[in-house]
C-alpha cells in the first residue's frame, strides 16, 4: 500500500515531476554516451596502436623488454604458438626475430632496425607488413629480401630492386653480414616506425645473425583486445611453463596506459560532479516537496500512520522518481550511442594528426552492460543514500505540531 500511495503522490505535482524527470533523463543519456564513447575511444586507440606492430600480446624472455639484449632469446617458440593458438580468444601467432645494424647503398648508411618476420603470420597479427607504399610485402618464397619503412627508403635514396648492404652485430658476437635486395617500401603513417624499421625473412634474419632458429619474441592476436585480455592467465601459465615472460598491452606500451589512467581521472572528476550537481538539485526540490506537506504529514500521524511509514513513503517516492527519470535516460542514451556507433564521431582537421599516431580519422563508442548503467545507477544510489534526510525529517514530526506549521 505505501508503494502504491508513493506512486499516486509523484503524479500530485505533475509539472515538477516532469521537470525533475527531464533533468535525470537529460543526465544520464548524457552519461551514457559519454562512457560509452570514452572507453570505445580507448579501446579504439589501443587496438589501432597495437594492431600496427605490436600485437595484443608478445612473449618475451626475462628482461627482453628492458634491455633488448640479442643473447636474451626465446627458444622452441613453435611450442609456444601451438600453445597459444590453442587457447579461445587467440587466432594468430607470429615469431620474430629483432636485431639493430648499419644499412648501406653505396656511400649513405643509416643506423635501422632489423626485424625478421614469419612473411605468411605475421600479417596476421600487425598490419605493418601490409601497409606497403610501392612494391610488395615479404612472401613466404622470399630470401634475400628487404623491405623498408618509407623514411628509411628516402634516406637511403634506393629503388625498388636496388641491393642494400646490412651490417650488424650477430647473437653470438661475430659480424652478422648481408647484401638484400629491396623489394618493397611500407609507410605506416608513424615516423618513428617509417624512418627505422627494415624487414626481412625470419629464416633468412636467422641465417645472417645466427639465431639457431631461436626468436626474441613471439606476438600474438584475437578477433579484439578484450579476448586476448580474457585468455591472459593462461598465456601467462604457457609462458610460465616455457619459462620466458608474457606481456600483455599495458607493458607493451606503457605510455599509452598513462594518457589513458589521466584521461580516465579527469573524465571521472568531471562526471562525478555532474552526478554530484544533479543530485543535489534533485534533492533539494523533494526536500523543499517535503516540507510543504508538513501539515498533511501530522494529518496522516493523528490518523494513525506511524512516523517510519510515512517516511518509506517519502523514500519510495524518491526513488520511484530517480528510476523513472534515470530509465528514461538510458533509453534515451542508449538511442544516442546506437546511432554513433554506425556512423562515429570525427574531429576535423585532426585527421593527420591521429594518423601519426596510428589512429583511425573516426572514434566510435561502445556500449556494455557496465557502461550504460555505471552513471544512472551513481544518480540512483546517491539519491537513495541521501534520501535518509527526508526521512529523519518526517521522523522527527510531532502529530500536533505539524498540523499547526
Amino acid at each position: 500500500m505505501i508503494f502504491a500511495i508513493a506512486w499516486r503522490n509523484v503524479w500530485r505535482q505533475p509539472t515538477r515531476t516532469i521537470l525533475s524527470v527531464t533533468g535525470m533523463a537529460f543526465t544520464s543519456m548524457l552519461l551514457v554516451f559519454m562512457v560509452s564513447f570514452q572507453f570505445g575511444s580507448y579501446d579504439t586507440m589501443k587496438a589501432s596502436m597495437l594492431r600496427i606492430n605490436d600485437g595484443f600480446g608478445q612473449f618475451q624472455a626475462h628482461g627482453y623488454l628492458d634491455e633488448p639484449d640479442m643473447a636474451k632469446t626465446v627458444t622452441s617458440p613453435s611450442k609456444i604458438m601451438d600453445a597459444a593458438l590453442a587457447l579461445p580468444g587467440i587466432t594468430a601467432a607470429a615469431p620474430r626475430a629483432n636485431g639493430f645494424g648499419l644499412l648501406a647503398n653505396g656511400e649513405r648508411s643509416f643506423a635501422a632496425a632489423v626485424v625478421g618476420l614469419d612473411p605468411a603470420a605475421d600479417p596476421e597479427v600487425a598490419k605493418i607488413s601490409t601497409m606497403i607504399k610501392s612494391g610488395r610485402a615479404l612472401s613466404p618464397e622470399d630470401d634475400a629480401s628487404i623491405v623498408l619503412g618509407e623514411g628509411l627508403a628516402r634516406n637511403l635514396r634506393v629503388d625498388l630492386g636496388d641491393p642494400v648492404t646490412l651490417l650488424g652485430s650477430a647473437v653470438d658476437g661475430s659480424v652478422a653480414a648481408d647484401v638484400l635486395t629491396l623489394v618493397g617500401i611500407f609507410g605506416a603513417g608513424v615516423p618513428e616506425l617509417d624512418r627505422q624499421i627494415a624487414q626481412m625473412p625470419l629464416s633468412r634474419f636467422n641465417e645472417t645473425f645466427f639465431m639457431d632458429g631461436d626468436v626474441h619474441l613471439i606476438a600474438v592476436s584475437g578477433p579484439s583486445l578484450p579476448s586476448v585480455e580474457a585468455a591472459e592467465q593462461q598465456l601467462t601459465h604457457i609462458a610460465n611453463d616455457f619459462e620466458v615472460t608474457y606481456l600483455d598491452w599495458a607493458e607493451l606500451r606503457p605510455e599509452v596506459r598513462q594518457a589513458i589512467s589521466l584521461d580516465q581521472s579527469t573524465a571521472m572528476l568531471m562526471y562525478g560532479t555532474l552526478v554530484v550537481v544533479v543530485v543535489f538539485v534533485i534533492l533539494n526540490t523533494l526536500y523543499m516537496s517535503v516540507l510543504e506537506r508538513t501539515r498533511e504529514f501530522g494529518m496522516l500521524l493523528a490518523l494513525g500512520m506511524k512516523p517510519g511509514q510515512i517516511g518509506r513513503m517519502v523514500w519510495a517516492e524518491m526513488i520511484f522518481l530517480s528510476l523513472l527519470g534515470t530509465g528514461s535516460g538510458i533509453i534515451l542514451g542508449i538511442a544516442l550511442t546506437a546511432y554513433f556507433q554506425n556512423v562515429g564521431i570525427g574531429i576535423e582537421g585532426m585527421g593527420d594528426v591521429y594518423a601519426e599516431w596510428g589512429l583511425p580519422s573516426r572514434f566510435y563508442p561502445v556500449m556494455t552492460l557496465e557502461r550504460v548503467l555505471v552513471g544512472p545507477a551513481a544518480i540512483v544510489g546517491s539519491i537513495a543514500l541521501l534520501g535518509i534526510i527526508p526521512y529523519r525529517r518526517v521522523l522527527g514530526l510531532e502529530p500536533v505540531k505539524a498540523m499547526a506549521s
